[in-house]
């Protein structure tokens, strides 16, 4: 088993080792076969998915904060010019101005930061990401709760988890298994112009935490009788805890309240 390197661990380096896995994420990234116009690839490694990915994309850029690892990429895809190696910070990064899509083995104690910079890129289509699967399963309500930021973004992404991958898929072992999340951008959005802005107020009032539930919280902005009504459309009981409650459920919830 390879121990962690100091390197690796300031970097939270987990490299995947499995070619079958590598294969399948590639498939799960870009579905249909592609080729994807323009593919981001944060946290590049040693290029198991960058090798895996390039006979998908017509262009590949593959980002690598790691300057030894930088080096062995642009020798390794020297000969394949699709394929662009950014030695960088990914989230030290422009998003590009046209459609793309995103893929990438995440760095663990990265992965907060490279999702919110995924919601913030107006262009992106797509993300498909290999993250610890407890924050895979968190997210995608895998575990029966949903999430604040699951739910505040609903209406314009979908979050799906697509597949577990064990931990001894990578070197050095992490102490967990992984996961793959993906996070796609909807044609077009559930909500849109005031009627989002209306929804991201109610979503953050809701998960306030004041008065214990979600009714409690609800009723601080709402008559008691739009809330009842609010919940028996939505097929809530009045003391469901916030997480419990579906983005379906909050989409009725907020249909009502909105009226």
């Amino acid at each position: 088993m390879a121990r962690p390197s100091a390197t690796s661990r300031a970097l939270s380096q987990n490299f995947l080792a499995d070619r079958a896995t590598a294969e399948r994420f590639a498939r799960l990234a870009v579905p249909h076969g592609g080729p994807v116009p323009l593919l981001l690839e944060v946290g590049a490694g040693k290029g198991a998915l960058t090798d895996t990915l390039a006979p998908l994309c017509r262009r590949l850029h593959a980002y690598e904060i790691d300057p030894r690892l930088v080096r062995e990429l642009r020798g390794r895809f020297s000969g394949t010019p699709h394929v662009r190696v950014v030695g960088a910070d990914f989230l030290a990064a422009r998003p590009p101005r046209t459609p793309f899509s995103l893929a990438g083995n995440v760095p663990f104690s990265r992965t907060a930061a490279v999702v919110d910079w995924c919601l913030r890129a107006p262009r992106l289509t797509d993300a498909t990401l290999l993250t610890q699967l407890e924050y895979a399963r968190k997210r995608t309500g895998d575990y029966g709760g949903w999430t604040r930021l699951t739910v505040l973004t609903w209406p314009r992404y979908q979050w799906r988890l697509l597949a577990r991958v064990g931990r001894r898929s990578f070197r050095p072992v992490p102490r967990v298994d992984a996961g793959v999340v993906r996070i796609e951008r909807r044609p077009a959005p559930l909500l849109d112009g005031a009627a989002y802005d209306g929804w991201c107020r109610l979503v953050e009032l809701g998960f306030s935490g004041v008065g214990g539930s979600l009714h409690a919280s609800l009723r601080r902005a709402f008559p008691r009788r739009r809330v009842d009504a609010a919940f028996r459309a939505a097929r809530l009981d009045p003391g469901v805890l916030v997480g419990a409650a579906t983005p379906e459920q909050w989409l009725l919830l907020h249909e009502v309240l909105g009226r």
